[in-house]
Formats: C-alpha cells, sequence, structure tokens
C-alpha cells in the first residue's frame, strides 16, 4: 500500500476500491477523500477510520487517485492539479480519458497509471486492465499493483490503446452478465416457471458457473463440452445460442460499441 493516497471521487467504483484498500492495510490516517457529495456510507466510513474527507487545504499524497465522472474532468483538473506533487503518481480510471488528456489537464502530472476495474471490485472480485507511462517507477508501479490487487485481479497491459477494449470487455462486462440472469429468468417465467423460482434459479446457475470457473484449471470452452451431452439439452439450447447470428456475434458487436464510446469520452 502507498504511504499516503488522495482519492478524488467516492462514488460506487471509488467507495468499493476504498474499502477493498482499506482492508488491505491502507492507512486510513494517511488518506484523503475529496467529493463534493459524499454518500452517507464514505461520510460513516471516514468518520469510523478517521479518514479525512473534504478538508479545507488537501495535499498531494504519494498516490492521487482520479475516479470521479469522466465528464467531469474538464471542471475539476485546476483543484486536482494542486494535488499532485513532485513525486505523486497519479492513478486514473477515467473511461476514455488518455494518459496524454490527463497530463494536459493536470499539467503538474508526470508519472500516469490509466486503468479501468470493474464493480465487482467492491467484493474483491474484480478484474482491472492496466498500463503505465515511461515516468512511473517500479516503486510506483508495485503500489499501483498493491492496489488493484486488493480489489482482485490485475492484467497490465503494454499499450494504452488496448484500454477501450479493456473497458468494454471487464469494465462493462459485469452489466452484460446481469443482463444474462434477467433474461434466462424471463425464459424460464415464459416456460411456466414462478417468478421467484425462476430469478432465484437463474442466479445461482449464473453464479455458480462463475465460481466453477474460477475453481477449475479447465478452460471455459472445455467446461461447455463438458456439461453438453450430445444430443441432450444443452447441445439443443446451444445449437440456436451458438448458430452464425448469435450470441457470440451478437456480444461482438455489444464489445465494439462499448469500445467506440470510449474512444468517444476521450479529449
Amino acid at each position: 500500500m502507498p504511504a499516503s493516497l488522495v482519492l478524488a471521487g467516492a462514488g460506487k467504483m471509488g467507495g468499493a476500491m476504498l474499502a477493498g484498500w482499506l482492508e488491505a492495510g491502507l492507512d486510513p490516517r494517511a488518506t484523503t477523500i475529496i467529493d463534493p457529495v459524499p454518500a452517507r456510507p464514505i461520510v460513516d466510513l471516514c468518520a469510523r477510520h478517521g479518514i479525512r474527507l473534504n478538508p479545507a487545504e488537501p495535499e498531494p499524497g504519494a498516490v492521487l487517485v482520479l475516479a470521479i465522472k469522466p465528464q467531469g474532468l474538464e471542471a475539476a483538473a485546476p483543484s486536482l492539479d494542486r494535488l499532485v506533487g513532485p513525486d505523486t503518481l497519479l492513478v486514473s480510471i477515467l473511461a476514455g480519458k488518455t494518459i496524454t488528456d490527463l497530463r494536459a489537464r493536470l499539467p503538474r502530472a508526470r508519472a500516469v497509471v490509466r486503468a479501468m476495474p470493474n464493480l465487482p471490485a467492491s467484493i474483491g472480485r474484480g478484474a482491472t486492465g492496466a498500463c503505465a507511462n515511461a515516468e512511473v517507477t517500479p516503486a510506483q508501479r508495485d503500489a499501483a499493483d498493491a492496489l488493484f490487487a486488493a480489489n482482485g485481479t490485475v492484467a497490465w497491459l503494454a499499450d494504452e490503446a488496448q484500454i477501450d477494449a479493456v473497458t468494454a470487455v471487464s469494465g462493462s462486462g459485469p452489466a452484460y452478465v446481469f443482463l444474462l440472469v434477467e433474461a434466462l429468468a424471463e425464459a424460464g417465467i415464459a416456460e411456466g416457471l414462478e417468478p421467484a423460482v425462476a430469478q432465484a434459479l437463474a442466479r445461482a446457475t449464473v453464479s455458480g458457473a462463475g465460481a466453477l470457473l474460477e475453481a477449475s484449471p479447465e478452460e471455459a470452452a472445455e467446461l461447455r463440452r463438458n456439461v453438453t451431452s450430445p444430443g441432450g439439452t444443452t447441445a439443443a439450447a446451444l445449437d440456436v445460442l451458438m448458430r452464425p447470428d448469435g450470441l457470440a456475434p451478437l456480444l461482438r458487436e455489444a464489445v465494439a460499441a462499448a469500445r467506440r464510446r470510449a474512444a468517444e469520452l476521450a479529449g
């Protein structure tokens, strides 16, 4: 954990990451939260742990994490730039905002890590893709890695250009899975199940499959084959989902749309 940290933006994602950092050993007395309208859970968390919340004169930390809405960067940049010291590592999870863009708006920033976590970080099961510019030192990268690892899996990217794809796959990915649960439950209701039963079965099926995927060393494709008996019920369903206009091309189209939107948010 870094020696000190300033978190700008403590919404759903910022708050989720903060909870994981505190559990992993981040010193709350060396932590500052900047959020103009903090939610009650954040206010309570800060009071409980002695975290500074919106101090009148915040000081730069070893790490400054940007977790505000991307659309708010322009207005917030002047005040955020004052929180960058000569040795501060800037970590941004703002979708679409490139390292070049961040340095243009926060001119004091030199070492920058751009990352894209996802919401399961709130339970320590997140997936984060990250990249660093050339000014990031090995110690700073280690600090960033410790922060991300406290929230789940970390994948370091060689090329910043891949971040938009990460945003589209894992950043937005939990919403795709939640939609799958909704659609599976609705399909069960259409086949005569009671809504509560269909929803419970759909939810448990997806979460259980995810747990099995994590626990098994086998690839997802092999696990799929393991539960598909030739000529059986699963095969009949997969004949629909795997046809040329089925799930795979639809997901490719969805991910491409998310990637395009991430690129549109740049600048």
